[in-house]
């Protein structure tokens, strides 16, 4: 894993924050029942302490939704445990704290602290999974045969205790040496057996490097990671979870599934036209999912065609249903019906699905409060997706204009990732494209002629914190 890191000078995300209208704090009545909650946890009838969980999630992590255990079935297979976060036992109904979370939507994440959904009393505290304390979850055990296939799945509420919390950079290393502890011990086994499975089926994952803004010191410094393959290893137990909470809710005619349209013909045809150029080979019978799984971004021409195969991935939405099946209920980049249940700390949607699949799961009718709450969550979630995304963008943004502020007019070097087409309305565009900059690690517009795929000399025009733009030319 290579891991690019380039120091930045103090940086203000006041401004940002102010911009998105983001809250400050909790109305005062709302953080009383997070605390009531907490003085006074859920404690289910069922315990399955005994059972070693352990959590996997970046370092540092305090609001930790998940938790893990994986085994061998006796005959053969595979058994999955995946303790999730009991948000509704810790939420009273028709409250303060119901309305405000309502209000929030999803946890908004910036490098000077998060804006979360729940009070850090609960999402920090009480609800989360942290280790050597007893909490209250929702259960799945899904039992898979030995080439991953779903045979059996079972939803409780439990409580459960954690042994440890893990990170993925120690993870991988303990992979990496053969000494994973025996909660995930199957961990890469089982992961590769549902990344197969998924790619058979035409899944679609962009194999894109995280850039993220990190507190170093007094100032901050601006991050380029891959994806360590435990890191993919460990999403798809949470899409294999997903799944199973999807296929409960279509059965039982009522739910909330995260849908995206089946890329379209019209673009694979582009991207495959896009691959001759760039030097992918794309053999005939071949997925666009298995292209892109053995590609390298750290190569300018894979890296840029990994760019463009983003423009599959569009029309991402939350669909509602009660009583009429959704007319596309499917995920196209999961190339199956799939649903949201393993993130209720920071996510709103998370909670209710859980509910659904927790009532449908035991025979019971879905409550009033859940079911009437299905059709108003899609336009919460998208509309604080959008902010979700503008805060992780805005951020980026600003840590690179900062970064690069006082040297405009130096030459660079960069990689071309996309570069600008005509319009459809036959007005001309200047040209131009996205560069990724080798050092410090930006990712930019560049103006002139651009050859997709290839390096470039490219020279700063423009580094504006006041507006987080930044600017280039070819040189």
């Amino acid at each position: 894993m290579v891991i690019r890191r380039v120091l930045a000078p103090r940086i203000d995300f006041g401004a940002l924050r102010r911009e998105l209208g983001l809250p400050e704090s909790f109305p005062p009545e709302a953080q009383r029942e997070a605390e009531q909650a907490a003085a006074a946890p859920p404690t289910p009838a069922v315990d399955r302490t005994d059972v070693p969980f352990v959590t996997v999630d970046p370092a540092g992590s305090r609001d930790l939704d998940q938790a893990m255990h994986l085994a061998r079935r006796p005959g053969g297979g595979f058994r999955v445990r995946y303790a999730i976060a009991d948000t509704a036992a810790h939420v009273p109904a028709g409250g303060a704290l119901e309305a405000e979370i309502w209000r929030r939507g999803q946890t908004i994440y910036l490098p000077d602290g998060n804006v979360p959904l729940h009070p850090h009393t609960l999402s920090e505290g009480a609800a989360s999974l942290l280790p050597d304390v007893d909490r209250a979850a929702v259960l799945w055990t899904i039992d898979l045969d030995a080439d991953g296939g779903t045979v059996a799945v079972e939803l409780e509420r439990a409580r459960v205790r954690s042994r440890a919390q893990l990170d993925y950079v120690r993870v991988q290393a303990d992979a990496d040496a053969g000494r994973l502890p025996e909660p995930i011990a199957l961990l890469p086994r089982l992961g590769a057996l549902l990344t197969a499975r998924g790619l058979r089926r035409g899944a679609v994952n962009l194999p894109l490097p995280e850039q993220d803004v990190e507190p170093d010191g007094d100032g901050w410094r601006l991050v380029l990671r891959p994806p360590v393959p435990m890191e993919e290893h460990n999403a798809q137990i949470s899409l294999l979870t997903g799944m199973a909470a999807a296929e409960i809710m279509l059965a039982g005619r009522i739910g909330l599934l995260r849908t995206m349209p089946a890329p379209k013909p019209e673009a694979v045809l582009r991207l495959r036209a896009a691959a001759v150029p760039l030097g992918v080979s794309w053999p005939d019978g071949v997925g666009v999912g298995e292209i892109l799984a053995g590609l390298d971004p750290a190569r300018p021409r894979e890296a840029a065609f990994v760019d463009q195969a983003a423009d599959l991935m569009r029309g991402a939405a939350y669909t509602a249903f009660d009583g009429e099946l959704p007319e596309q209920p499917a995920h196209g980049g999961v190339a199956a019906a799939y649903a949201h249940v393993t993130a209720p700390l920071r996510r709103l949607a998370d909670r209710y699905a859980t509910e659904v699949c927790l009532a449908l799961h035991a025979g019971r009718p879905v409550p009033d409060q859940v079911r009437a709450a299905l059709p108003r969550l899609p336009e919460v979630m998208t509309a604080t997706d959008r902010t979700a995304g503008a805060a992780s963008r805005g951020a980026i943004e600003l840590a690179e204009a900062v970064l690069l502020e006082h040297r405009v007019g130096e030459v660079f070097d960069a990689a071309v990732l996309d570069v600008t087409v005509p319009s459809s309305n036959g007005r001309p565009r200047p040209p131009g494209g996205t560069v990724a900059v080798d050092d410090p690690p930006v990712r930019a517009r560049c103006a002139g002629e651009l050859p997709l795929g290839e390096r470039v000399r490219v020279r700063l025009v423009t580094a504006d914190p006041t507006r987080r733009t930044v600017l280039f030319e070819r040189a």
